[in-house]
């Protein structure tokens, strides 16, 4: 059992930048391969960036590719995205998640974390 913290979520311009936290308790944070979900209201829930164990395999959705970046630290228990040239199409709640191996697809993540909400101001 993993428990995830979102943070760094905020009111941001358009053209700003944020990075967003995700920190997880337990101490198999490791064996976890790391996902960030976003969802807008009236919207589902969308894929934005996985990374797997030892961050080696780094996958995008294509709306955030070369303004996201997905890392982590295992030592820290925690997972980042940096967010820059951030839109106002970004705008929405922000979810960390957890799952054995790295997914676009939200329902094979077995662990959620509260999410953080990320708006963008024209």
């Amino acid at each position: 059992q993993v428990q995830l913290v979102e943070s760094g979520g905020g009111l941001v311009q358009a053209g700003g930048s944020l990075r967003l936290s995700c920190a997880a308790s337990g101490r198999t944070f490791s064996y976890y391969a790391m996902g960030w979900f976003r969802q807008a209201p009236g919207k589902e829930r969308d894929f934005v960036a996985t990374i797997n164990l030892s961050s080696s395999d780094l996958y995008y959705a294509d709306s955030v590719k070369g303004r996201f970046t997905i890392s982590r630290d295992n030592a820290k228990n925690t997972v980042y995205l940096q967010m820059g040239s951030l839109k106002p199409e970004d705008t929405a709640v922000y979810y960390c998640a957890a799952s054995s191996y790295t997914s676009v697809d939200p329902t094979l993540y077995m662990h959620w974390g509260q999410g953080t909400q990320v708006t963008v101001s024209s």
